[in-house]
């Protein structure tokens, strides 16, 4: 057995937690329930764990309970999904995935109404929440919001065409696609609905906000692989930055986590360097603006807090400093 050492995560951002999280969670408990999206003793053991809806209240700190309702839907939706795509059989038929996502499309395309008995628990779980997040957004923002999604079913076949192929991505793609693979991008696209943020496209199109994005993102999903690259290698699973370093390098684990840990860093100084640049017009866009990047914030700080304090999904406690595998 090998004992691995976390290099410790510190991020200069506040922490916070939406007031309603506990009502969201039971909403969650409810919604999850009403859709019959866990079948089992043990995967209902593995929800109550996971508590998806503290990340939902601490990536949104100041939506409203209706609001962080539907994003904490959404998330927890896709965590559902993901474990399906990742740890079933189907998560090794692109073909099967290509044709269930096309059909999940489709509800976001054409608003297509599905229900649990003409279509499943998955599509009509993702109806609901589509319905509710049409009822509180623009045209605009749905086109902008399909197309995350049509990203990320994307990367999710590339990721089982891998799996069928038994090839392991180099790290120029692995990095190219995870901010694809983690969803992340359609959770930014709902910054606007959850917590009413309004901001003009060309400041969102503006190259320095991109790249804050994109910071955010990559700390989000590289610190997510540090956390998680222990479980997915019991399950021989091979799209984790930890993994795709050790086999690119043939590195030992330890000198996998420490390049990892040394990448998200980088990312971490680059989106703090980022956000004393923002591209204020000297206007009422510029209070819009620092209210996003404090999303964008809130976001990384909560993914680790979740991560380490509230979900029992990775197996991490607070206290821990190291993994064995």
């Amino acid at each position: 057995m090998t004992t691995i050492q976390y290099p410790a995560i510190r991020y200069p951002f506040p922490s916070g937690i939406n007031q309603h999280v506990n009502e969201a969670q039971q909403h969650i408990a409810d919604w999850v329930r009403t859709y019959g999206l866990l079948t089992t003793e043990k995967a209902w053991l593995r929800f109550e764990k996971a508590r998806f809806a503290w990340l939902a209240a601490r990536a949104f700190p100041n939506a409203a309970l209706h609001e962080l309702c539907i994003i904490a839907d959404f998330n927890t939706w896709l965590f559902i999904l993901d474990d399906q795509c990742d740890e079933a059989v189907v998560g090794r038929q692109s073909d099967y995935l290509r044709s269930m996502m096309a059909g999940l499309m489709d509800i976001l395309h054409n608003n297509r109404q599905v229900t649990m008995a003409n279509g499943g628990p998955l599509p009509a779980a993702l109806c609901s929440i589509w319905d509710r997040m049409r009822a509180i957004s623009t045209p605009a923002w749905r086109l902008r919001f399909i197309r995350s999604m049509d990203d990320y079913f994307t990367s999710c076949i590339w990721e089982a065409e891998n799996r069928e192929k038994g090839i392991v991505p180099t790290i120029e793609d692995y990095v190219r696609m995870r901010p694809y693979t983690g969803a992340l991008l359609a959770d930014i696209e709902a910054i606007e609905i959850i917590e009413k943020v309004y901001l003009p496209e060309e400041i969102v199109a503006h190259a320095l906000v991109q790249r804050l994005i994109q910071a955010c993102n990559n700390i989000v999903c590289w610190s997510n692989d540090l956390f998680s690259c222990n479980k997915e290698s019991r399950q021989g699973d091979v799209h984790n930055l930890v993994l795709v370093l050790q086999h690119a390098h043939q590195y030992t684990l330890q000198e996998a986590v420490n390049e990892a840990a040394r990448m998200h860093n980088e990312e971490v100084t680059i989106f703090a360097t980022l956000e004393k640049l923002l591209p204020f017009r000297g206007d009422e866009t510029d209070a819009e603006l620092l209210r996003y990047v404090a999303v964008l914030r809130s976001w990384i700080t909560g993914n680790y807090d979740w991560s380490v304090k509230d979900t029992g999904r990775y197996g991490m406690e607070v206290k821990d400093v190291a993994i064995c595998s």
